[in-house]
């Protein structure tokens, strides 16, 4: 029982961070995108090429992966997201990022291989560490401070403060002189910051595994919206009760059907309360 909660919270935690760097790029462009999750890819494998192919210390393997994330997620702004929000105001983003997403996997899968390959140990430990193993609390802890340090962002820095402008009406910014696409790009970069992050704490979890990025695409959209959009700790409790309930789910009815219990939860949050646990309800002037 204590290692289905244990597995289900460190799984719960890679969700939630997914959720979290979902609300970091829909506060400034209103966009979800589809390729949130291969940035967590992104991190996973390339922290591990780094470390493992190239022989860098963990630290610098690191750093390595942050840069990759932070540029693709600059990348997905510059092509699959500004030039489609500029000119439409139709959903048509989501065939843009799905398509990036799709060329970024099969990208990987060809170079990295379809295979997952273990990912390598960040801290001296043994492997009988049992439910005190790094696979756990690290992604777990990681999340945690990614939380931690958005909400100190949010509310002390100058640039947080232009991220809840932009979310209260990005129009509205722009006329009083805020450089709305540069702080758009700057919301994609942390967020590809964050998505890497999550990837790379995880990766003893997950092991590096080019397709991972869809499954944490569809699982942290979920937690997203269980939780409430817009809401971090709406992603934190919503990651949570996801990793919980497929770790259980998995262990009664089998890890085939876990991707039907996650949009079971999905849809009877939407029809119960749509606009999540922590979200606020929209209410239309008419």
């Amino acid at each position: 029982m204590l290692t289905l909660i244990v597995s289900g919270l460190a799984a719960g935690a890679l969700y939630a961070a997914t959720a979290l760097a979902y609300n970091v790029m829909f506060s400034t462009s209103k966009v979800l995108s589809v390729t949130t999750g291969h940035i967590a890819m992104l991190g996973g494998v390339f922290g591990a090429w780094f470390i493992a192919g190239f022989g860098l210390h963990p630290l610098l393997g690191l750093a390595g992966a942050l840069a990759i994330g932070g540029l693709f997620g600059y990348l997905t702004d510059v092509i699959a997201i500004r030039r489609v929000v500029t000119r439409s105001d139709e959903h048509l983003w989501l065939l843009s990022t799905l398509a990036l997403a799709t060329i970024v996997q099969q990208g990987v899968g060809l170079w990295w291989g379809t295979e997952p390959q273990p990912f390598p140990r960040l801290l001296p430990q043994d492997f009988a560490a049992g439910l005190a193993d790094q696979k756990y609390w690290l992604p777990i802890l990681t999340t945690i401070a990614i939380a931690l340090a958005l909400e100190l962002f949010y509310r002390r820095t100058l640039y947080g403060k232009l991220f809840l402008a932009m979310s209260e009406d990005a129009f509205a910014a722009r006329a009083r002189g805020i450089e709305t696409d540069r702080i758009r790009s700057l919301s994609y970069v942390i967020a590809g910051v964050i998505g890497a992050l999550s990837g790379f704490a995880a990766g003893q979890l997950t092991f590096a595994f080019f397709a991972l990025g869809l499954t944490l695409t569809l699982n942290g959209f979920i937690a997203l919206a269980v939780g409430g959009l817009g809401s971090n700790v709406g992603a934190l409790v919503g990651g949570a009760a996801l990793g919980l309930l497929n770790a259980f789910s998995s262990n009664l009815i089998g890890g085939e059907y876990q991707n039907t219990v996650s949009v079971g939860l999905l849809m009877i949050v939407l029809l119960l309360k749509p606009e999540g646990l922590f979200g606020a309800r929209n209410v239309r002037p008419v």
